[in-house]
């Protein structure tokens, strides 16, 4: 038999502040006890997965409000609603399926927890229903990590493409830098000379002006003239005070 009685305190949230579990041993015998059969002595009842105890005794307990109550809540910050007492057992004659290991000790059959690690069962369903559950969690969890894995597969696809297409887009602005390159490379010199003084205005005529007082040489004279008032120097945005011919010989 296991007797089990625990108090709570209930405020806004629950908390159990004593709890006492008193286990006696006993023996799962079979349903038909006068056709015979072996008893089984139950060992550890309380690390089974599933001990279904049966509600005896349940009673809620409000809290006396008087000044030191009162005091004592608004010094901790709480105030608790009352205090709920459980008990619960497990009564003589229930139907309990057991699943654990099974040994023989001074000929007295035990049932107990597995060394293995594996699962301790002590449940009121019938050993069929039992299955049936374990195996629809199986299921469950099975289609959960089923819909994990094609997550994951969809997740990494999205980002394998994501990286081939940037190391696509790297290799043609490469590529276009190497054909930029291989096309300067064939200039002239005297081409490169020629692009080098060419007005920065009109893309036409010679530079023919030299811009005072910043120094710089970048325009025609034409184009000089066509600048706005007051005139700045297109490359540092100085004022212009004056303007000196500049001659290639």
């Amino acid at each position: 038999m296991v007797w089990n009685r625990t108090t709570h305190l209930w405020n806004d949230h629950e908390k159990v502040i004593h709890q006492r579990t008193n286990t006696v041993p006993f023996d799962l015998v079979p349903e038909d006890a006068d056709a015979g059969g072996l008893a089984v002595r139950v060992m550890k009842p309380l690390e089974a997965t599933e001990l279904d105890l049966e509600t005896v005794y349940e009673k809620f307990h409000p809290t006396v409000q008087s000044f030191t109550n009162a005091l004592g809540h608004l010094l901790t910050g709480e105030r608790p609603k009352g205090v709920q007492e459980t008990e619960e057992m497990l009564r003589i004659g229930a139907a309990v399926t057991g699943v654990g290991e099974l040994v023989l000790d001074n000929k007295t059959i035990k049932l107990q927890p597995p060394k293995a690690g594996m699962q301790y069962y002590l449940s009121k369903l019938d050993f069929d229903s039992l299955v049936q559950r374990q195996e629809s969690q199986v299921r469950v969890w099975k289609i959960l990590c089923l819909l994990c894995g094609v997550a994951t597969c969809v997740t990494l696809f999205f980002i394998l493409r994501r990286q081939y297409k940037l190391y696509k887009e790297k290799q043609r602005l490469k590529r276009l830098q190497q054909e930029f390159e291989d096309a300067r490379a064939r200039l002239g010199d005297d081409e490169a000379e020629e692009a080098r003084n060419t007005c920065i205005i009109c893309l036409t005529n010679q530079k023919s002006s030299v811009f005072l007082e910043c120094g710089h040489v970048c325009s025609c004279y034409e184009c000089y003239q066509a600048l706005p008032s007051p005139k700045k120097c297109p490359v540092c945005r100085n004022a212009i005070a004056r303007v000196v011919p500049l001659y290639n010989s």
